[in-house]
């Protein structure tokens, strides 16, 4: 389900960060720009001419080996998912990526750069409120060649719990646990990257990670290391001395935490799963994750939301007693029969609110509209979205009865389907952003059966009866 529960955030101000990029080697620029409302995350290639803007979206993924690439009009940023990590940890949903180049620079290796960075800039609220992805059943994803399982239940916060198991003797089983994204900053941001020596001795065989060093990633040695390969290192590191610790690593680097590589791989979950564009409220857990199965699953619940959108009928259960009968409605609302156009309210919160109502033969609107074809007139629909929208709004100031309140504008409205006696109209208004100096923005839908009948955006004020 997908909700609006919060205001939507962005940076206080713009801030830069350089760095080396992993694979590459090339010096790289960020800069990270506030952005205004509903315009995500998106990065933009300022090295190229045109720029090209690359969408923090799971649909633009184009490659996950060592990493996740973003891919658009043959252009691609790589190694995206410590930085998205450390914004969705901060609860960033608007930002402009600027970038000269075509990799997210490795930094320390962890999200502890760009998450220190994004505190210091700062956050502001903005206007709109953000849309969240609420788990309402038990999600599962598997990926059957690498054994990888992802799993979402629903809870009233999100928190992860990640294990891997290398199968190696070096490493071992481990796992890590975050509880609250609130903690991100502290227990996974310094969480570094992590390698085994032959592979990156591959990489190193292949032209990559010209950027690497022994500060910028953890290599853990699961075989014994040949003097030649130790002399290749030193030169390749730039290091009179290189050896192996007694917990298998490779020196000059010391863990942050005994299950760092644990809480890394959660990390790079987390930035993966930003992907999906949006935030996510469910206790989410992963067992031997890697970017291919986290961006693929970040695919799959993108395009849950996607056929969310299509159907967004609420869920209801008439066998319940309502929240608001008519006459608790015509306590509220100044409106009276035959030009009230709500029975009951099953739903009300501080965003939304749920109301019904049952179109008979009896209407007085049928008699000279369409009398020989009867169908309710597109107007009254809307006017019956905005009654539901004034039980919505009114039930935030405590005397609602000395209020009214008044169109403004009507926008985007759309009739998608008749509505015809007999009927069940079931209304659905969200709020589209906080209520500010009693000016309100809703958006509604009506539907009957499930379907979408008619839909539109709605600001009205609210005033004060003359008395």
């Amino acid at each position: 389900m997908i909700k609006k529960l919060k205001p939507q955030q962005t940076l206080s101000k713009s801030f830069k960060i350089n760095g080396i990029g992993l694979h590459s080697g090339e010096k790289i620029v960020l800069t990270l720009n506030p952005a205004p409302e509903n315009s995500g995350i998106k990065f933009i290639r300022t090295d190229l001419n045109p720029k090209i803007e690359i969408p923090a979206l799971s649909n633009f993924v184009s490659r996950t080996d060592r990493g996740t690439t973003l891919t658009k009009d043959g252009e691609f940023i790589k190694t995206t998912e410590h930085l998205l990590a450390a914004l969705f940890a901060s609860s960033i949903n608007n930002c402009e990526i600027e970038i000269n180049g075509a990799e997210i620079p490795i930094m320390d290796g962890s999200s502890k750069p760009f998450s220190d960075a994004i505190l210091k800039a700062g956050i502001v609220q903005q206007s709109e409120s953000q849309e969240v992805f609420v788990v309402q059943e038990v999600i599962q994803f598997t990926d059957d060649e690498t054994g990888s399982e992802i799993l979402i239940i629903p809870s009233d916060d999100i928190s992860f719990s990640v294990l891997i198991d290398f199968e190696t003797k070096v490493l071992g089983t481990q796992n890590a646990i975050l509880k609250t994204i609130k903690d991100f900053h502290k227990e996974i941001a310094p969480a570094r990257t992590f390698s085994f020596l032959h592979e990156l001795e591959d990489l190193l065989d292949n032209g990559l990670i010209k950027g690497g060093d022994l500060n910028n990633a953890i290599i853990y040695v699961n075989q014994p290391l040949a003097n030649a390969n130790m002399k290749r290192l030193k030169k390749i590191f730039g290091k009179d001395q290189i050896s192996v610790k007694p917990n298998g690593i490779l020196d000059n680097l010391k863990l942050n935490y005994t299950n760092e590589a644990a809480r890394h791989k959660l990390l790079d979950l987390i930035g993966d799963l930003a992907l999906v564009g949006m935030p996510i409220q469910g206790k989410i857990i992963a067992t031997r994750p890697g970017h291919k199965i986290n961006t693929d699953f970040a695919k799959e619940i993108l395009l849950m939301i996607k056929q969310q959108r299509k159907s967004v009928a609420p869920t209801i259960d008439l066998s319940k007693p309502p929240i608001m009968d008519v006459n608790q409605i015509m306590d509220m609302l100044p409106h009276r029969p035959p030009f009230l156009l709500v029975d009951k309210i099953l739903e009300l919160s501080d965003h939304h609110v749920v109301g019904l109502k049952n179109v008979t033969v009896n209407e007085s609107f049928f008699q000279g509209h369409f009398p020989g074809a009867p169908v309710m007139p597109g107007v009254l629909q809307i006017e019956a979205i905005a009654q539901a929208g004034g039980v919505l709004v009114l039930s935030t100031v405590p005397d609602p009865e000395n209020y009214l309140t008044f169109f403004m504008k009507i926008d985007n409205v759309k009739f998608k389907k008749p509505v015809y006696p007999g009927d069940t109209l079931i209304f659905k208004i969200e709020l589209l952003s906080p209520i500010r100096r009693g000016i309100c923005n809703v958006r509604g839908y009506a539907f009957v059966n499930n379907q979408l009948v008619s839909q539109g955006d709605l600001m009205a004020q609210i005033s004060r009866r003359n008395t």
